[in-house]
């Protein structure tokens, strides 16, 4: 641990003064807890007038929203997405979306590796993580993509279960950034054309294709197996 300590100091700091501003700077509490209660809401609409009401700040308010949601998990981030791409259109709601995705998986991590399991469990829950655990030891090195790529599966929880690993930042970083690129765009696509009660009905056929793409990352998996089983023969 003090090895750990001494080679991630910046890291280390900025995660011990967010928490500091949350506990100790009212106005940023009151903030962090407004924003909670309308991801929470999961209204789309509400998400986006909130971030709207920043003026020319709401690409920042954006980008610590998606921050937010990732260490409170598991609040739902294809609402951020989706707001994004109806504010900044979706090109840009994408980069938005992902780029502050990438930030709030990275922040996980690190808590996870540095506050260690009990911190886990209070931030998300026993049960959550343990079922995480088990998604870990299922899908070994595919656990990451198949996470990101499922919007019912909570990605942050098993962003946290990454740090609590021996896995390296590195490989869980590019594994994040190429599992949740697909998902961000079509979200961010389809988000901005759709609006309201529509996004619901998509999100519904996300959920399908999803699906469809976990039942190929299975067999995928499965074919693997049957071929090092074949080897070890």
């Amino acid at each position: 641990m003090s090895e750990f300590i001494k080679n991630n100091k910046i890291k280390i700091s900025v995660i011990l003064v967010i928490i500091c501003m949350y506990l100790f700077i009212p106005s940023i509490k009151v903030n962090v807890n407004q924003a909670v209660f309308i991801l929470s809401n999961v209204n789309v609409d509400m998400a986006r007038e909130y971030i709207l009401s920043f003026g020319i700040w709401a690409p920042i308010v954006s980008f610590l929203l998606m921050i937010l949601q990732s260490i409170a998990a598991p609040l739902p981030a294809f609402i951020i997405t989706f707001a994004n791409a109806g504010l900044f259109g979706w090109i840009k709601g994408a980069i938005l979306s992902w780029s502050s995705a990438m930030a709030g998986a990275a922040l996980c991590f690190y808590i996870a590796r540095f506050l260690g399991r009990s911190a886990v469990e209070k931030l998300t829950s026993k049960t959550a993580l343990k079922s995480v655990d088990e998604f870990f030891e299922k899908y070994g090195k595919y656990a990451i993509l198949i996470a990101r790529l499922l919007p019912f599966i909570s990605f942050d929880i098993v962003s946290y279960a990454a740090g609590l690993t021996s896995m390296s930042f590195g490989s869980f970083f590019i594994a994040t950034g190429l599992g949740q690129l697909p998902a961000t765009i079509i979200y961010s696509y389809i988000g901005g054309m759709l609006t309201g009660t529509a996004k619901t009905f998509v999100f519904g056929l996300l959920c399908l294709f999803s699906l469809s793409i976990l039942i190929a990352l299975i067999k995928k998996v499965w074919d693997d197996k049957k071929d090092k089983e074949g080897k070890n023969n």
